[in-house]
């Protein structure tokens, strides 16, 4: 179960979230980060990519100031990274695999070296 302590999400976010927000941003921004996802909502964007926008916001805002509901969209990316991190494909090339650009939306990219 995810832990509701502030210090612990937020520590988790960050081992989740591995690209800065200027680098989310501009990923955010390639017909690549379009292409993948699901449109929960009808709105054109898919869920990740409006996680995406939602975690440069959380990336550019100080730790005093996040909500309980910025908190809580940061234990969802965590679970989500986690998860999907997890099923990470076999034989394909991951550095163009859908897997890994869904990921980026969500603000990790698997080839990205500490």
């Amino acid at each position: 179960m995810a832990s509701e302590d502030p210090e612990t999400v937020r520590r988790e976010f960050g081992e989740a979230v591995n690209m800065t927000a200027g680098e989310l941003e501009k990923w955010l921004d390639t017909d690549e980060s379009r292409s993948v996802g699901q449109d929960s909502d009808g709105s054109g964007e898919s869920t990740g990519h409006a996680s995406g926008r939602r975690i440069v916001d959380l990336l550019r805002t100080k730790k005093d100031d996040l909500t309980d509901d910025d908190l809580a969209h940061m234990r969802k990316v965590h679970g989500y990274v986690q998860r999907h991190l997890a099923q990470q494909p076999k034989k394909e090339d991951v550095e163009t695999s859908r897997w890994r650009y869904s990921l980026m939306n969500w603000g990790h990219d698997p080839l990205k070296t500490s």
